[in-house]
């Protein structure tokens, strides 16, 4: 966006000082993030690909990135944005490493400033536009929360964004419990994703599943799922719900 400065004699002065950037809607974006507490530690899901409005132009992006000792980020979202958020954190841990006293951010802090730089932003009518996940393990203790693209923030024992918030949560709400084993949680979220897959036009069969124990975090290579298409209702997909048109 480009406007123009009037000054005294009343000509106008337009330069590269007077422009201002906004990103007024997503390019490239990714789809579900999907994240889960279990017996040791965070769980978190997300594929791999990047659409380009309707296009699925990129299958190899990664969406979720260790922050810090104690962190787990993922995003949905545009990703230029996220990378935008990556560089406040990288800024953020360095700044807290060169204290070297000892301390070391845990995930509720970073939750919190995530909180923050998004409501600023957002304050700005210049938003991020994405919705972060953020999990992790400190101490002992597990930790995992949400923040949307206008600063709204909450902890829960598992979280999703996108259409994972409409498909996936009624699984985890069904199937989740506390003392999920590691090969436990990661059948359950390949559950997820496999009916993201199948719903979400934007989702790939290609996703890695992220782990945050007090040993740090373990993103996995790349894989795909298993899958059916041949149901009855992908056969004939309008079936029963022939309308006015």
């Amino acid at each position: 966006m480009t406007f123009t400065i009037p000054i005294e004699n009343g000509s106008e002065l337009k330069n590269a000082e007077a422009d201002s950037q906004r990103t007024l809607y997503p390019y490239v974006t990714g789809t579900s993030v999907v994240a889960i507490k279990y017996k040791d530690g965070i769980l978190m899901a997300s594929d791999m690909g990047g659409s380009y409005g309707s296009t699925l132009r990129y299958k190899n992006i990664e969406r979720m990135k260790a922050i810090g000792k104690h962190s787990l980020l993922g995003a949905s979202g545009e990703i230029s944005d996220f990378q935008e958020i990556l560089r406040y954190l990288d800024e953020l841990v360095l700044n807290d490493n060169m204290w070297d006293d000892g301390n070391s951010l845990g995930p509720k802090e970073v939750h919190n400033y995530l909180t923050r730089v998004m409501y600023n932003r957002r304050n700005k009518f210049n938003p991020l536009w994405n919705t972060l996940v953020l999990g992790g393990v400190k101490n002992g203790e597990k930790y995992l929360g949400m923040v949307s693209m206008i600063g709204v923030s909450f902890e829960d024992n598992h979280v999703a964004t996108g259409f994972g918030n409409h498909l996936a949560r009624p699984i985890l709400r069904d199937e989740w419990r506390e003392d999920l084993t590691f090969e436990e949680g990661v059948k359950l979220l390949e559950k997820c994703m496999r009916v993201l897959l199948y719903r979400d036009r934007s989702a790939i069969n290609k996703l890695q599943i992220a782990k945050m124990t007090e040993e740090g975090v373990t993103v996995s290579e790349p894989y795909s799922l298993r899958t059916f298409w041949g149901f009855s209702a992908f056969t004939n997909p309008t079936a029963g719900a022939e309308g006015s048109w």
